[in-house]
């Protein structure tokens, strides 16, 4: 059966984004419907996600927060995967959090590929009975 899946990506950085999108778009079922919406950081995923969530069966957040210097870092993390777990939850809908938390632009470049991590995880709710 078509699923239809949004995933939302933020592209604050776009080398690391477009590894996160190519790795998870590699494991969705090609019979899948999937639209991508870009948004410019991991703030404004919950939001769009929210916006849609009559429209989609499932959705993917991905993006990168590297951490900097001051305490932004932590709740802009935060904040995020609470504000996805919420939606899922309440929702009844499957999110993959794809959002990675690095230290610095090393890691996130190594952890590119965990949006794939994601969409697998969202495939597994979805063939749920």
């Amino acid at each position: 059966m078509k699923k239809k899946c949004l995933i939302v990506v933020a592209d604050y950085y776009k080398d690391i984004a477009k590894g996160l999108l190519d790795s998870a778009l590699k494991l969705i079922p090609k019979s899948n419907i999937v639209k991508i919406v870009r948004v410019p950081g991991v703030f404004e995923i919950p939001v769009t996600i929210s916006k849609n969530i009559k429209k989609y069966d499932a959705f993917l957040a991905l993006g990168c927060v590297i951490k900097g210097e001051t305490p932004h870092f932590d709740f802009i993390s935060q904040a995020s995967t609470n504000a996805i777990m919420d939606l899922s939850v309440l929702n009844k809908k499957p999110i993959g959090n794809g959002i990675i938390t690095c230290l610095n632009m090393s890691q996130a470049k190594f952890r590119k590929k965990k949006g794939a991590e994601a969409a697998m995880a969202v495939n597994s709710i979805l063939s749920q009975k």
